[in-house]
């Protein structure tokens, strides 16, 4: 995220606007790089009006608005923790994002069979305490029977 443009960037308004504001900027944008009225060339400009449509659908909804700040903090946040290189060192690595997602079928499976290796592994302790006579409960020697 750091080496792109922010959304607020893009719509050229502080990260403290509110609706109207965003409103204003993204008509004002929109019809300098909309491919229809602008002198850009038609690829750049189908590109450029994207990423403000993308920016204005984010900032415009107030939950995707929120994730997206608390995004951008975190990477902030990464960014600032994250050492500088010493000469002879590369280009640190950028921050990772989580990402929340679906299990697959393969994790799915991976859970079904650790919960029946845990059942198994309990029903089978117990069967042998069982036919062993052993006792479930015993009463602490540290506390007088009563």
């Amino acid at each position: 995220m750091a080496s792109q443009p922010t959304h607020y960037s893009l719509l050229e308004v502080p990260e403290q606007a509110g609706a109207d504001d965003l409103r204003q900027a993204f008509r004002r944008l929109s019809k300098r790089f909309h491919p229809d009225t602008t002198t850009l060339p038609a690829p750049e400009a189908e590109q450029s009006f994207q990423r403000l449509r993308q920016a204005y659908a984010v900032l415009s909804d107030p939950q995707a608005r929120r994730r997206y700040d608390a995004e951008l903090r975190l990477a902030r946040l990464a960014a600032a923790a994250t050492p500088l290189p010493s000469p002879g060192q590369g280009a640190p690595l950028p921050a990772v994002t989580s990402v929340r997602r679906a299990l697959s079928g393969g994790e799915w499976l991976a859970l079904l069979l650790l919960a029946l290796a845990l059942v198994f592994s309990l029903v089978l302790g117990v069967g042998l305490a069982l036919a062993r006579g052993a006792a479930f409960s015993t009463w602490p020697s540290w506390l007088p029977p009563s």
